[in-house]
């Protein structure tokens, strides 16, 4: 049987951006740390690290955030970068600031341009970033494009080919599926994650993407109820459809 993991208590709260250890002693001895409903004044302490852990242990008066392995299902506006170094709106800002100081930190699972919304995870596990992100795993991203000009009629064939090569590229894509809405509209599936890779791959075709929507990630899909720049974190179930 696995042991449960432990931590001092000033140590969490420090590597969950609520401040640093000294910080942590002085709000515990002001009485805003509470374990269980009773003040927790030794925040030396080593407290095991349970799935509970969140609902039990309170920082003024509010529950714990949760603990190192979240992930967050954000609807990117447009306009808002990935990057954690960019000037301007970052994707980052739109989660709570203490976020930006967790170690591990918070990353992105890939990147949208600033003109490119939709569904975007962010979370602290690497591990599970690296496996979504791999080309092995093959998971399916589902983008909607408005086209700038009619569709020609080719592209489907195309697109799954698996002998496109973009402007720049010595290899190939992979296949990828399109499915035609409008004329001027469609569904595209690719399991790569290359540089712009949807806005190049229809200006192969001697087209321009006006607007890109990231709706699906594997057998994830962005809720409808979700607004532009709302966020919310997923569950194990919601994980395990990103592999379905």
């Amino acid at each position: 049987m696995a042991k449960t993991p432990a931590s001092r208590v000033d140590k969490l709260l420090s590597s969950m951006g609520y401040g640093s250890r000294k910080e942590m002693a002085r709000l515990a001895q002001a009485g805003g740390i509470t374990l269980d409903g009773a003040p927790l004044v030794d925040v030396s302490a080593r407290i095991p690290i349970t799935p509970d852990l969140p609902s039990r242990l309170q920082i003024e008066g509010r529950a714990l955030d949760p603990i190192a392995g979240m992930v967050i299902l954000l609807n990117k506006p447009l306009g808002m970068s990935c990057s954690h170094k960019e000037i301007g709106p970052l994707v980052y800002d739109l989660l709570p600031p203490r976020w930006r100081r967790r170690d591990p930190g918070i990353s992105t699972v890939g990147r949208l341009d600033k003109q490119t919304s939709g569904l975007l995870l962010l979370t602290d596990d690497g591990k599970l970033l690296h496996r979504i992100i791999s080309p092995k795993h093959h998971v399916q991203k589902t983008y909607r494009a408005t086209l700038a000009r009619p569709l020609n009629g080719t592209e489907g064939a195309l697109f799954a080919s698996g002998q496109l090569m973009l402007e720049g590229e010595d290899k190939p894509l992979a296949p990828a599926h399109l499915d035609i809405i409008t004329e001027t509209e469609a569904l595209i599936s690719v399991t790569e994650g290359r540089y712009h890779q949807v806005r190049r791959m229809f200006a192969a075709t001697g087209n321009h993407v006006e607007a890109l929507h990231r709706q699906t990630l594997g057998g994830l899909a962005l809720p409808d109820d979700l607004a532009p720049g709302a966020w919310r974190l997923l569950d194990d179930t919601e994980i395990s459809l990103i592999f379905q």
